[in-house]
């Protein structure tokens, strides 16, 4: 919901304040646990949504008995109610994954499906290089990579590779369509987010990346650590990418940034205030307390649906018009 906001600025001219915030749909919690299932009766949150052929195609990281984190696919012609596949569409493999992989990302390029998702590993060597860091949010037993998929029915998925090895990097999502000839990818090169470019989706050359912003010294909300979500959405003023940020208290926002069509590495604008914040009982209760996590905006007949991961335990959903988005981010 947008709302214009006058007042009088110290200059004595009026100046017009827009202040934003997404919808929770009515209907939210969308999806739950489901509890006769070994591999999805804990938690299900972190979803992808994809709008193809009529109908929303989610992707969403689920938990079962063994804590291991696996992907699951349902589809819904409303985007509100669901059915689920009873098996995963994609699980651990080797030892890389062999505590999960982790919220998928997915958007259709040229015709192909490319899912990004986060693999997560117990390997000794990960426990080595974890041993050396104090992050809070990160994984403190074992070692990720940012992984890349593709598939032509979105049940069936063929691993690419990563777009880095070796460090500590995530939150990574692919842009709708090629920038400049190539394809191009934000991700999470911790404190800042990131660009990324590649000619094949194999080889992602460092010389291609480059820093485009971090978190903000005296912000409220993101000055501790942020990150990319769901796909950035292409508008005539810009790209519109959803981003989540978090203080030293841990509570997950959710912001928005817009960037340069053209030259993604350049940030056209960046409001100052959030847009969404854990505030319902099932947001700020549960696995992981004080979270919402998007890996999804799909734009369909001018609303955005911001499916999200509320307290890693379910899935809820917001939404909004994209022109008041769009406003937002240009001039909030």
């Amino acid at each position: 919901m947008l709302k214009r906001v006058d007042s009088i600025g110290f200059s004595g001219f009026q100046e017009v304040l827009l202040t934003f915030s997404l919808q929770r749909h009515p209907a939210s919690p969308i999806l739950h646990p489901e509890p006769a299932s070994s591999w999805e009766c804990y938690n299900v949150f972190n979803p992808s949504v994809i709008h193809y052929n009529a109908l929303f195609h989610m992707h969403y990281r689920a938990q079962g008995l063994d804590w291991v984190s696996r992907i699951g696919y349902a589809v819904s012609s409303d985007g509100v109610h669901w059915n689920r596949l009873r098996e995963p569409v994609l699980e651990p493999i080797d030892e890389q994954e062999s505590r999960g992989v982790e919220d998928p990302r997915v958007t259709c390029i040229e015709g192909t499906f490319y899912m990004t998702y986060t693999a997560y590993s117990s390997a000794a060597e990960g426990r080595d290089y974890l041993a050396q860091r104090q992050d809070w949010d990160f994984f403190h037993d074992g070692l990720i990579l940012p992984m890349i998929a593709r598939s032509r029915n979105l049940i069936d998925w063929q691993r690419i590779g990563p777009i880095v090895s070796g460090e500590d990097n995530k939150d990574h999502v692919l842009f709708p369509r090629k920038i400049n000839g190539r394809f191009a990818a934000l991700h999470r090169r911790r404190p800042q987010v990131w660009i990324a470019f590649s000619d094949d989706m194999l080889v992602w050359p460092d010389e291609s990346m480059a820093p485009i912003y971090g978190p903000r010294q005296g912000s409220t909300w993101d000055n501790f650590g942020v990150g990319s979500n769901g796909v950035p959405i292409e508008t005539e003023f810009g790209w519109l990418s959803i981003n989540h940020g978090y203080s030293q208290d841990h509570i997950y926002h959710l912001g928005v940034v817009l960037l340069d069509l053209d030259n993604p590495t350049r940030v056209i604008h960046r409001p100052a205030d959030p847009i969404f914040w854990p505030q319902e009982l099932w947001e700020l209760r549960g696995d992981v307390p004080m979270v919402v996590f998007s890996c999804a905006n799909p734009v369909v007949d001018g609303t955005v649906y911001v499916y999200y991961g509320a307290a890693d335990h379910v899935i809820g959903l917001a939404t909004c018009r994209l022109d008041d988005l769009v406003n937002f981010a240009r001039f909030g």
